[in-house]
């Protein structure tokens, strides 16, 4: 028997605060190279269609040694969504058993996707972070969203400034504020999103810079979640230049992305984000500029739909189908 867990399913078990050291963990066991994850393809789709190509395909597989299952997830990302009043990112998780390749459960993945990168922010932050958080947030989408919930259940958040080219910044704010209880402002540009805060989170789809290094004050964290490919690009040279270290999820396609292309980094000048949460490399003054870069892996996908799988099982929640 095969669980499935839709969308409200995952929804209803889905918690913020347990996941966070899930995903710490996961993070643990990439950087002690614990886990098997192939590389990641990704490919144009819907040549050939009306207006084609409509979107980029993606398959993550990934193993953590010792878990009870493998997960393979299926990922579209389609930037003309929004106009749809779809998600940007749709994503579906298959688990597998390890120790006998029967299939286990198939998760609606979006909303995993979408909290586990969050939580990268979360972890991010509160690691490399001293003050109370002044967040600037960069994009007012479904993953902007999630981005400043875990933040705010992380850390001491103090006030969010939204900026958006659209008319998204203004319900962002409006649903933020409600929401978690924060002070929520959105802004009429991204330099006064950015100016006197001490994180900045860009959360995109942009494939050119989405605000100036040079308004990022001393101190300050940017996380850049929005770039996975050599095309899309959210941070410009100047941040870059200006960061006195630089934080990578998977260093060795970070280095492959838009924002880093346009540099002159190599990849041994990334170091990778596993070194940040088992405490071997961090923040080493208050006035260091640090940048932490995901593309996201499938390693925390692996963990998280484990996790959301046993919470719903326990649960008896989702329907049991036999393949």
């Amino acid at each position: 028997m095969v669980r499935i867990l839709s969308d409200d399913d995952v929804e209803s078990v889905l918690d913020v605060n347990s996941l966070l050291p899930v995903v710490r963990d996961a993070f643990v066991k990439q950087g002690r190279g614990e886990v098997e994850r192939p590389e990641r393809p990704h490919f144009p789709v819907g040549a050939g269609l009306a207006d084609g190509p409509l979107g980029t395909g993606l398959v993550m597989p990934a193993y953590i040694h010792g878990a009870a299952y493998y997960a393979t997830k299926l990922v579209g990302v389609h930037e003309k969504n929004a106009e749809r009043g779809l998600p940007t990112v749709n994503a579906q998780i298959a688990l597998t058993e390890a120790e006998t390749g029967r299939p286990t459960a198939f998760l609606a993945g979006t909303k995993i996707t979408n909290a586990r990168t969050g939580c990268i922010g979360g972890l991010a932050v509160s690691e490399l972070t001293t003050a109370p958080v002044e967040l600037a947030l960069i994009g007012a989408g479904t993953q902007a969203r999630w981005q400043a919930r875990c933040i705010a259940a992380a850390t001491d958040l103090r006030r969010i400034r939204v900026y958006s080219p659209s008319d998204s910044k203004r319900d962002c704010a409006h649903t933020l504020e409600s929401e978690l209880g924060i002070r929520t402002e959105a802004v009429a540009s991204a330099d006064d999103a950015v100016s006197g805060s001490n994180v900045v989170v860009t959360a995109t789809t942009a494939t050119e810079p989405v605000f100036s290094g040079g308004s990022l004050d001393e101190g300050v964290v940017v996380v850049a979640v929005g770039a996975y490919t050599a095309e899309t690009r959210e941070l410009d040279r100047t941040t870059i230049d200006r960061a006195d270290r630089i934080f990578a999820d998977v260093p060795e396609e970070v280095i492959e992305i838009g924002d880093l292309r346009a540099t002159d980094c190599a990849k041994d000048d990334l170091i990778p984000f596993s070194d940040v949460v088992e405490k071997r490399s961090g923040r080493e003054s208050e006035s260091e500029i640090i940048v932490v870069e995901s593309v996201g892996t499938a390693v925390l996908d692996a963990a998280a739909s484990e996790h959301v799988y046993e919470r719903a099982s326990e649960r008896n929640i989702g329907e049991e189908v036999e393949l």
